[in-house]
């Protein structure tokens, strides 16, 4: 999409719509309408707001025809509910115009106030709501998306409005490669296709990217991943995708659950709970996305993205319910029950990066338990740390661009469920708790790194949009990945 700059106001563009942000207050509502029928010449529109409940509220939506002194085709009038944040207003007005563009082929932005954070957020709105998977769709041109916008009342010597859109794209361009990767059939997408992924967006970029296939893997002796992809016709992978800066101070490594499809192995999953599990992957989409950001943003900052990749299947050769294995990092497993799989698979990338690559932070994104989205519900992940500063500034950067965490407990109580009588530990605590003594697994293969955990099993994958997550593979957790870095 091309996003441009312009002085001109609302009235004065000729794009296909305009967004305009309206917000919910009776007395600020009612200035609104009455501001935009000074210029179309309209009485009638309070009357269709009313008539179509239109009252302002945060992502409601009106689109009205455009009259008198407009020269646009359609206004869109988007509800911002009682939202201060001009950063957050303009994110959701870009998106709103993006996301319901359907005929519209151009459209116009009108932002709170015009400075780089709220340009910036515009166009990661626009790259976000325009974002459609139409990869397996025979008629594509029936998913209309807009092919470009423009930023309106920016002021002519304006500093620094030209970068903040090439921010806000190259963030949204990440963010929209880690859909893709989520929104991907598991007959296309398994861990071969995508270390190829990752490495064809790695050349593009300038980027390192080292790919392990299972002889490599077993040499390493990651026992615990290898014992995952038993049950699977398809070997394993590891990804490393590098983005090293002369000047970096900071080394950051973010680690992805690469599981592009969990069948549960012989722990096997009901058929209802099997549909969507091509997104068991999303850890490993959201990791490629942070350092590929960083890299278009050119941070200084090293970031390094360690993905381990696997299917979890029932083949003849499948792990099994009282196995056990030898981690990489000493410590011997027993298996109690083979659908909690990504602990394993992270268990031995985790360790690996804590030795090799010795990090100044490091962070994982799994799609790790149902019992988060138990404890906090579809559209929120949960954030595990002992590290207070760390857990802090995510949750700051977090806050910044609209993705929501909860900081969960690692209790360290519970670390007696992990307890097992014929191992060093079960890799499941049980029932109860599940989410912290699988975080308390993760804890065990770390050392002394200063390392988090985020859960984000309930929003990188939604069935259907919600706020900022579209329907389907969301790429939660990038944008907030990269503002952590830039933080630093």
């Amino acid at each position: 999409m091309k996003i441009t700059l312009s002085e001109g106001t609302w009235d004065q563009s000729a794009t296909d719509i305009v967004a305009i942000a309206i917000p919910s207050a009776k007395t600020k509502l009612s200035r609104a309408l009455r501001r935009i029928e000074s210029v179309t010449g309209k009485d009638s529109i309070k009357l269709l707001a009313s008539d179509e409940r239109f009252e302002g509220k945060a992502s409601q939506t009106l689109k009205v025809a455009a009259a008198g002194k407009a020269k646009a085709r359609w206004l869109l009038l988007v509800g911002i509910g009682e939202e201060q944040d001009p950063q957050k207003i303009s994110w959701t007005i870009a998106h709103a115009v993006a996301s319901g563009a359907k005929a519209q082929k151009t459209a116009a932005v009108e932002l709170p106030e015009v400075t780089p954070d709220a340009v910036r957020a515009a166009s990661q709105g626009l790259m976000a709501g325009s974002y459609r998977y139409t990869e397996y769709k025979s008629d594509k041109k029936a998913e209309s998306t807009l092919s470009s916008a423009v930023i309106l009342d920016a002021p002519k010597d304006a500093r620094g409005l030209a970068a903040a859109i090439r921010a806000g794209k190259a963030i949204g361009e990440s963010v929209n490669f880690a859909r893709d990767l989520v929104n991907r059939p598991p007959n296309d997408l398994n861990p071969i296709t995508l270390a190829r992924a990752a490495s064809s967006e790695s050349r593009k970029l300038g980027l390192t990217c080292h790919v392990w296939n299972k002889a490599r893997i077993e040499k390493e002796g990651m026992s615990l991943l290898l014992a995952v992809n038993q049950g699977s016709a398809i070997d394993p992978r590891v990804i490393h995708v590098v983005y090293k800066p002369s000047r970096a101070k900071k080394k950051i490594v973010f680690v992805g659950k690469g599981l592009t499809f969990d069948a549960g192995g012989l722990c096997i999953k009901p058929a209802a709970s099997m549909v969507d599990m091509k997104c068991d992957m999303a850890g490993a989409a959201s990791t490629l996305g942070i350092v590929f950001a960083a890299a278009r943003l050119k941070l200084p900052v090293e970031v390094h993205a360690v993905v381990g990749s696997t299917e979890n299947m029932t083949g003849a050769k499948a792990y099994r319910p009282g196995d056990i294995y030898k981690s990489l990092e000493g410590k011997t497993v027993e298996i109690v029950n083979t659908d909690a799989e990504g602990r394993l698979v992270l268990a031995d990338v985790l360790t690996w990066a804590t030795r090799k690559l010795k990090p100044d932070y490091m962070i994982d994104h799994a799609t790790l338990t149902g019992a988060c989205m138990i404890a906090l519900g579809p559209w929120r992940a949960g954030l595990y740390t002992d590290d207070d500063e760390l857990a802090a500034k995510y949750l700051d950067a977090a806050d910044g661009e609209g993705e929501s965490f909860w900081r969960m407990p690692l209790d360290s109580d519970l670390r007696e469920l992990l307890k097992s009588p014929v191992a060093d530990l079960k890799h499941i605590g049980g029932r109860y708790g599940g989410s912290i003594t699988a975080a308390l697994f993760l804890k065990e293969f770390v050392s002394e790194t200063t390392w988090m955990h985020l859960d984000i099993a309930g929003p990188a994958f939604v069935e259907r949009a919600h706020g900022r997550l579209p329907k389907g593979g969301t790429g939660f957790g990038v944008a907030t990945g990269v503002r952590f870095l830039e933080s630093l």
